[in-house]
């Protein structure tokens, strides 16, 4: 267990830290409820920038796993949301090892050595509001590490990106291109080189560029074009842009934008087969895990301007063919250009070339159509300044074009992304991912069959690999998905009252000749009138906020591993970082946070509701708790526990507030449930930071009801 001092409200600080041994697979989620403000997420030294879409939030989570570690699944869970996507900490996989990621509702991912050795990073976004984490590895020196999540408040195909892309800029007449980017409001703006006319110097950055684009410094991801290299080194568009502009003297990077992946490449140095950055760029595309891609650099490499075709950036167009990417975004040429996807050599190709979006239009004079090409032009412009506006989702993209004010030339294209799911399949998965069965007794898990890409067929489901003694029934035993939603089943487990042991069961759908797979860990737990039982070391489907109507901020209930917290005002433990048994349970903000205030419990109510179980005749409630308080607390500040009949609330247990520091102390307690014998219940475990902000901590754990 972990010790951390916490200094609260105005108090000091100290955090230590812990250990993970070979061979541990940990896992907490931390969901925010009811679109509150994400917790404070630390930074990460080395990472791929990650971009979000309108309306994402998220926080902490915490799943880690090294040496061989092939046996229980674990999940990272947002209660409510549409869609999640992990951060990486580490990923360092050896051999063939790998970790599979699976949407709760659909999409799978799976992580090789290849992907991004060395950096933190986001992966994709998969469907449902969970995702659970399988790892197969036989490598010792093989570990990984989830530190974050995000999450969406809307369906995926929803969650849209722009990014407004734009070169040969600042001229004379950026002055009318800039207000476009206002009005666009995007995520990001890309820089296809040529920004500041005619040197680049940093003086010219600063007087011509930097009056009217300098608004958008903050969201800028650029590259340099052959008129900043009339500056030795380009150094003044490196000083202008600083770390942004990558490494100075090579100028390429890469970030993420939502569900796409940017590759910003310099097409003024060394650029041929086999140099630094070709190398670079075929590692950073082979690394991502994002389902689109686009790049962008200066020179064309198709044109029908002045200057005509490059062949002499061919080497990127291939990688960036081999990769399956989606768009490239150029400028050089001063007119607004739009090929068909191509292949690198100009043949048009439909289904697997790359589409050329060149936006020379920023503000710097025209250049005519007076050169063939060897790809297919779209469409074309010759005579109006604008920018390109990119609107992305995690499958396609539309571009526009914009013109400035008091023109008239408009272009649109749309897209599909090569790697996103484009054709119809499903994914199967579980909640919960565990269940524990006693002798005699019965349990049930919900199947969900996810569709991608419009399938919609009848989906047969069966199971198997169960424990001894243990049958199961799903129904209905076969589903039919919406387009790109998701359809339930229910498997009921049965348990024999010779019944024993556990296994990782396996539930299998087929449509067709295709099948897929999600595991479920089943349990025989104890006998004896045992009804309910959970001591937090698995999910057992717990819900944070099941019925809408928590207020807390900060410091929600979740189940995981709690880190000791000490307040160096009265020199008291408040958060234990012990259990009552095995290492999780259910805890108000288990970390002890990086400063004052953070993690406990804070503006208003948090509650989690238990799976439905039926009370039996006699029913006896135990459990462990332990609650704590600074003398800032009042009795309007509580740790509940209530038994929830259909929609009805009966608290059996209720510790509350004063004026008086309370230490926290693991405890045991009894209720008594035989009123509620027969019946099909859940327990809601609540706490409350109410009325003023006071300093709150509480948990629970080992909570049985029996006979």
């Amino acid at each position: 267990m972990r010790s951390t001092t916490k200094r609260w409200r105005r108090r000091t600080l100290a955090v230590a830290t812990s250990t993970l041994a070979a061979g541990a697979f940990l896992v907490a989620a931390h969901p925010q409820a009811g679109g509150a403000a994400p917790p404070a997420v630390p930074e990460v030294a080395d990472q791929v920038p990650q971009l979000t879409e309108a309306g994402v939030t998220g926080g902490p989570a915490s799943v880690s796993g090294g040496g061989t570690s092939t046996s229980a699944d674990r999940s990272v869970c947002a209660p409510g949301a549409h869609w999640l996507r992990v951060r990486f900490t580490e990923l360092s996989l050896r051999g063939n090892d790998s970790v599979t990621l699976t949407g709760s509702s659909a999409g799978s991912y799976t992580l090789t050595s290849r992907h991004w050795p060395g950096k933190a990073f986001h992966t994709r976004a998969f469907e449902g509001d969970c995702v659970r984490v399988s790892a197969a590895l036989s490598d010792p020196a093989s570990r990984f590490a989830i530190d974050a999540y995000q999450a969406g408040d809307r369906p995926l195909a929803a969650a849209t990106t722009t990014v407004a892309a734009v070169g040969d800029v600042c001229g004379s007449s950026c002055n009318q291109t800039a207000p476009l980017i206002k009005n666009m409001n995007p995520q990001a703006l890309i820089l296809a080189g040529d920004n500041a006319y005619s040197s680049g110097t940093l003086s010219e950055y600063k007087n011509n560029y930097d009056p009217y684009y300098g608004q958008f410094k903050a969201i800028t991801y650029p590259t340099p074009g052959n008129h900043e290299y009339n500056t030795s080194g380009a150094s003044g568009y490196f000083d202008y842009f600083g770390a942004r502009a990558g490494e100075r003297g090579k100028g390429y990077y890469s970030f993420d934008v939502g569900d796409w992946h940017f590759v910003a490449l310099n097409s003024n140095i060394t650029r041929s087969t086999g140099s630094a950055q070709e190398t670079w760029l075929k590692n950073d595309l082979a690394a991502s895990t994002k389902p689109c891609t686009a790049a962008f650099f200066h020179h064309p490499r198709f044109s029908r301007g002045t200057h005509g075709d490059d062949s002499s950036v061919t080497p990127f167009f291939q990688a960036l063919y081999n990769a399956k990417a989606d768009l490239v975004v150029v400028g050089h040429d001063h007119n607004y250009q739009r090929y068909a996807p191509s292949r690198p050599d100009g043949t048009r190709d439909d289904a697997n070339g790359v589409r050329e979006l060149l936006i020379g239009t920023g503000g710097r004079g025209y250049y005519n159509f007076d050169q063939s090409s060897a790809a297919v032009q779209e469409a074309g412009n010759t005579n109006t300044f604008g920018v390109g506006k990119l609107t992305l989702t995690a499958t396609d993209y539309r571009s526009d074009f914009v013109p400035v004010s008091g023109r008239t030339f408009t272009d649109t294209a749309t897209g599909k992304c090569k790697k996103a799911a484009s054709s119809p399949a499903f994914s199967v998965g579980t909640t919960p991912s565990s269940v524990s069965v006693k002798p005699g007794g019965t349990a049930s898990v919900t199947v969900n069959v996810g569709s991608t890409g419009g399938f919609t067929s009848a989906t047969a489901l069966s199971v198997s690999g169960l424990p001894s003694g243990v049958t199961g029934t799903i129904s209905p035993s076969s589903v039919t998905p919406p387009a790109n939603g998701t359809a339930t089943a229910t498997l009921t487990l049965t348990a024999s009252d010779t019944a024993s042991g556990s296994a990782a069961a396996t539930i299998t759908g087929t449509s067709g000749s295709t099948t897929q797979t999600a595991k479920v860990t089943v349990s025989i737990g104890a006998a004896g009138g045992e009804a309910f039982a959970d001591d937090f070391e698995t999910d057992k489907g717990w819900r944070l906020n099941a019925a809408g109507s928590d207020t807390a901020t900060a410091g929600e209930w979740e189940r995981g591993d709690p880190e000791q917290t000490t307040s160096t005002y009265s020199n008291q433990i408040k958060q234990r970082g012990d259990t009552t048994s095995g290492v999780n349970c259910l805890v108000t903000g288990r970390l002890a946070g990086s400063e004052y205030g953070v993690n406990d419990l804070d503006g208003g109510a948090s509650s989690m509701a238990s799976p439905a179980f039926t009370v039996p005749a006699g029913g006896k409630l135990t459990f462990s708790y332990t609650f704590a308080h600074g003398d800032n607390a009042t009795s309007a500040d509580y740790l509940r526990i209530r038994v929830l009949d259909g929609t009805t609330p009966t608290t059996v247990f209720e510790k509350t507030g004063s004026a008086t520091e309370v230490a926290g102390v693991w405890q045991n307690a009894t209720a008594d449930l035989s009123s509620f014998a027969g019946r099909s219940v859940r327990l809601l475990v609540e706490a409350a930071d109410a009325s003023t902000a006071s300093l709150w901590e509480s948990a629970v754990d080992d909570i049985r009801v029996t006979a």
